[in-house]
């Protein structure tokens, strides 16, 4: 019972700190999926999230609960202090807290080595079903790596959490290790029944893709890393020339973004946040990217985010400069709607009008593409220009793959993201089986590979 309370902690600590993980991670996450696989499809998030919570709740398993710092905790915690390299060395602990006794109560059901044991090997058994599920991993790949998280804990450990501790609190093990292992090599094995029970991943991939060969949230992510390099490059800029004159020129913050939504994807067909998301620029006439299109773009794309980034930014600076009301601090500590009605209480009028008619445009914006049928957002259809994949990752190698065994090549049309039926082909790298579903066959493979 108590070592079932020990365990209840690590998992309410994981449960606490997984909500501002998820959040910190979403973008990276978006962009490193619609890279590999083209999509965010539902079903491969929360599979990746799941590994995401699962290896956090490992981790906290291995290092809560936190020891408090003593003057005499070196000494407290004398016993492991030093690391044990002697393989097998479960076996004494086991027959030591038997109390030399033979029997099943004593050897397995209440024995406290046992159950510690037992509890290590089920540890890395998610981990060994996530390499070979979510991942594709082999059995040797698995064995490594699990191997691998294995030392981390124990280095963690060892190290009395990377220097937090002046000495370790918990025993550095080698058997640990082996037993580590071990459970990820039992949950890769376990992974085939489940595996087969389950939908493949590239499967709902495809039928993802096959429904909206170019996702809003695609499109959205890309949206966001540009806007946030634009804000990062300028505020650079300014920070720099502040430096070095003394005041930064108001016509910084307009010439990088002209040179980042205008010039940069009428030299290259993209800004750099559809770049690093595989999409391009493409006219709907199927020619050349114009400048008065993309200028035409460009202003409409900032009339309808920057009054919503404005207002971010507006409120920020007031809640942070602006003078507050007395006791306001106090009042926004509160939780609840309280503590969200005293802060906006430090927004002038026109300020909070300000605010939200940035909120209600962009909103609008989003509303409105949404409910297109091709997802063409406002921007797109006056500008007459709209977005269009290039080959994720998975479906270059499967097209090489292909193209390796020989079989015959087909040209792939780029996926747009409702373009019209008049908009001649661009030709992409790719083979039969690169398109948005894929081949019943490569799906299959892949499902055996795992």
């Amino acid at each position: 019972m108590r070592m079932a309370t020990a365990y209840l902690l690590p998992i309410k600590t994981a449960a606490a700190l997984f909500p501002l993980l998820a959040l910190v991670l979403l973008l990276p996450t978006a962009v490193l999926l619609y890279r590999r696989h083209g999509v965010m499809s539902p079903g491969r998030t929360l599979s990746l999230y799941g590994f995401l919570y699962y290896l956090l709740t490992a981790y906290c398993m291995t290092i809560v609960p936190l020891p408090k710092q003593t003057g005499d905790m070196c000494e407290r915690f004398a016993p492991v202090a030093h690391p044990q390299w002697m393989p097998g060395n479960t076996f004494s602990d086991i027959w030591k807290e038997a109390h030399h006794k033979v029997g099943l109560n004593a050897l397995v059901l209440q024995n406290p080595a046992v159950a510690g044991t037992l509890f290590n090997l089920l540890l890395l058994v998610p981990l060994g079903v996530f390499l070979r599920y979510h991942f594709g991993r082999s059995l040797r790949a698995t064995a490594v790596i699990g191997f691998v998280v294995s030392m981390s804990f124990e280095l963690t450990q060892w190290t009395g959490v990377w220097g937090l501790y002046s000495c370790p609190y918990r025993l550095f093990d080698v058997d640990d290790l082996i037993v580590n292992t071990s459970g990820a090599v039992i949950g890769w094995l376990l992974a085939g029944p489940v595996a087969r029970m389950l939908p493949a991943l590239e499967a709902l991939d495809g039928r993802a893709l096959a429904a909206r060969p170019v996702p809003f949230g695609r499109r959205l992510t890309a949206l966001v890393v540009d806007v946030a390099g634009y804000v990062v490059a300028s505020v650079f800029a300014a920070a720099v020339m502040t430096y070095q004159g003394g005041a930064a020129p108001s016509w910084i913050p307009v010439g990088i973004f002209v040179a980042w939504f205008i010039l940069l994807p009428l030299a290259t067909g993209a800004t750099p946040g559809k770049r690093l998301l595989l999409l391009k620029l493409v006219s709907e006439d199927g020619g050349p990217l114009v400048p008065w299109r993309l200028t035409l773009r460009a202003l409409l794309l900032g009339a309808l985010v920057m009054p919503f980034l404005s207002g971010l930014f507006l409120a920020m600076l007031t809640l942070l400069h602006e003078p507050w009301p007395s006791g306001l601090f106090a009042t926004v500590r509160d939780s609840g709607a309280q503590g969200a009605a005293a802060a906006l209480t430090a927004l002038s009028p026109v300020q909070l009008l300000a605010v939200m008619a940035g909120f209600t445009l962009t909103a609008t914006c989003v509303r409105k593409t949404l409910r297109h049928p091709h997802r063409l957002a406002p921007h797109d259809r006056v500008s007459g220009i709209h977005n269009a994949t290039l080959p994720h990752s998975r479906a270059v190698r499967a097209g090489a793959q292909t193209a390796d065994r020989s079989e015959p090549v087909a040209v792939a049309r780029p996926a747009d993201d409702g373009a019209p039926a008049g908009t001649p082909d661009r030709p992409l790298v790719g083979t039969g089986p690169v398109g948005p579903t894929g081949s019943a066959e490569v799906q299959r493979s892949a499902a055996d590979s795992r």
